[in-house]
């Protein structure tokens, strides 16, 4: 007899070393949630507690030097998860926007359609911040399914929380439902979000 795990769901998961870009990444993500009145109003008007650049900004790469040495990480990290994935061809860089969060916000349930893959990528985490927890894509179907024990390896649960630090990079398919939950720390929380197309 024998069991085999079939239709894998695949969360990629690295530690970046790198003290001088999570300097420069923060500096920067600060300074465009002060000075992005676009980002600011799309913010406000969506009810994200902080300020994110999806919205507003389309070329942080371009404009900022840290963004580009980070494009240049996600590119190759990108890579390595695509053959992961059996991907026949390497992904692009699609879209990259920041986001500080502030404490006790969240974001609720979502996919990133028109991609391959999407991430996060950890620049500054205040102590007590919400997670961000993976949906199992089959929990729609799973009508009678029992509940599951609290000792169950994780790719029999159908949520996955992972705990965000600095310098850490999160890669998933990007049909892959996630959402993050309210923390109750106070501090801000800076990230970077990402899609490959």
């Amino acid at each position: 007899m024998s069991v085999r795990s079939l239709f894998v769901t695949q969360l990629y998961e690295a530690q970046l070393a790198e003290p001088a870009l999570l300097g420069e990444l923060a500096h920067s993500i600060r300074s465009l949630a002060a000075d992005d009145s676009a980002g600011k109003a799309w913010s406000r008007e969506h009810g994200y507690k902080g300020y994110t650049s999806y919205a507003s900004l389309n070329d942080l790469p371009k404009r900022d030097p840290a963004f580009a040495d980070l494009a240049k990480l996600l590119t190759r990290h990108s890579g390595a998860f695509a053959r992961d994935c059996g991907f026949e061809r390497k992904p692009r860089l699609d879209s990259l926007w920041v986001n500080l969060l502030k404490g006790g916000g969240h974001h609720s349930g979502h996919i990133h359609p028109h991609s391959v893959l999407s991430g996060t990528f950890y620049v500054e985490v205040p102590t007590e911040t919400g997670s961000i927890r993976f949906e199992d894509p089959r929990l729609p179907l799973m009508m009678a399914a029992p509940k599951r024990r609290e000792n169950a390896p994780d790719e029999l649960r159908p949520f996955v929380t992972v705990e965000p630090r600095p310098g850490l990079l999160l890669l998933w398919e990007s049909w892959l439902r996630h959402e993050v939950l309210a923390g109750r720390g106070k501090g801000e929380r800076l990230s970077v979000s990402f899609n490959f197309a």
